[in-house]
């Protein structure tokens, strides 16, 4: 009988493709996992076994004999309103899946985890390896459970307190780079919208902003927004300066959501965006490109980003490597309607 199609009457195993491939099982095994490199040939034999075969990872009994879940998480604290907005489409949603596809390379799977009130729930309920935690903040709720329990963990932005393995963004270039365009387009009255929580974009942001209205001899005015509020709070912020009679020329919003609240506050005042009031944001996603005009924002290869971290923390956990310290991508600047007139 044919060894394919004796193969296919029953649970077809490891030992069956590496049969079929002409290599060891531990070849397979490790062609599979991606724990150690495969030459491109025998790689391609083994990927022809497994299609020819109909071969299927028995993900539970390799879970067993390696104590691993063979699932990763990803947190953040940050609110839905700010993370994913209404459209469930924001900056969290594209890291988590980006991180996803390179988690499922390894044949790992992985969980988001949205804001709770507990997170030490998840802990308990969710059997998963390892976690990105996606840009802490101070006292950060799940960074803190994370870290006391010895979970390894990999964050996507500067750690809040003590160091930890991180792919490293630099929200002082960001920042830069959004006030710099802000500022070559004319833009002299500037107001900043920012979270208000201790996150360290708000933070950096702030800082990076002050400075640098304060060189150029401009005015500093600083907007704290409640990011639970998101789009509906930076509009009802920006509502007030405006029917204050405080004018404006700019408005620096990182939050992308906040941006679009700004946006429908100006729209509600009648001012042109942006013949009067040029905006910025820092992500460059669904809600700043859907805006009347688009927003000018930042490609912060995000899929990149999360493919970084995603790889040093599976990394780790196969005990390929250290905990590491990596640099994001370099952002680029996708200049659009809100600061500079389309014909």
């Amino acid at each position: 009988m044919n060894k394919q199609i004796e193969a296919t009457r029953r649970r077809v195993t490891v030992k069956d493709v590496a049969r079929a491939a002409g290599v060891s099982a531990g070849t397979v095994s490790n062609a599979i996992s991606g724990k150690r490199k495969v030459d491109h040939e025998t790689r391609a034999r083994i990927d022809k076994a497994i299609k020819e075969l109909g071969y299927v990872p028995n993900l539970a009994a390799r879970g067993m004999r390696t104590g691993r879940a063979n699932t990763i998480a990803i947190f953040s604290s940050m609110p839905t309103a700010v993370a994913a907005g209404s459209a469930r489409l924001g900056f969290l949603m594209e890291v988590a899946a980006s991180a996803a596809v390179a988690a499922l390379e390894r044949n790992v799977a992985l969980v988001l985890v949205p804001p709770i009130e507990h997170p030490e729930t998840a802990l308990g309920t969710i059997p998963f390896d390892g976690a990105i935690v996606v840009e802490p903040e101070v006292d950060d709720p799940y960074w803190k459970v994370l870290r006391d329990r010895g979970v390894p963990v990999v964050i996507i932005g500067p750690p809040p307190e003590a160091p930890a393995p991180a792919v490293r963004v630099d929200h002082a270039t960001i920042a830069t780079m959004l006030i710099g365009h802000l500022l070559d387009c004319g833009a002299r009255e500037i107001p900043l919208i920012v979270g208000r929580s201790q996150r360290q974009s708000n933070r950096v942001f702030r800082e990076t902003y002050e400075a640098r209205m304060a060189a150029e001899g401009l005015p500093v005015r600083v907007i704290e927004v409640s990011e639970a509020e998101g789009e509906v709070g930076a509009e009802a912020a920006l509502l007030a300066e405006l029917d204050a009679g405080r004018s404006m020329d700019g408005v620096l919003a990182p939050i992308d959501s906040m941006a679009a609240g700004a946006m429908a506050a100006l729209h509600a005042r009648g001012l042109r965006v942006p013949q009067d009031v040029r905006v910025v944001t820092r992500y460059d996603g669904f809600r700043a490109r859907s805006q009347t005009p688009a927003l000018t924002a930042l490609n912060l290869r995000l899929d990149e980003m999360a493919q970084l971290a995603t790889t040093a923390l599976l990394d780790q956990l196969e005990g390929m490597s250290e905990p590491v310290y990596l640099d994001a991508p370099a952002p680029e600047l996708v200049v659009r309607g809100s600061t500079v007139p389309r014909d």
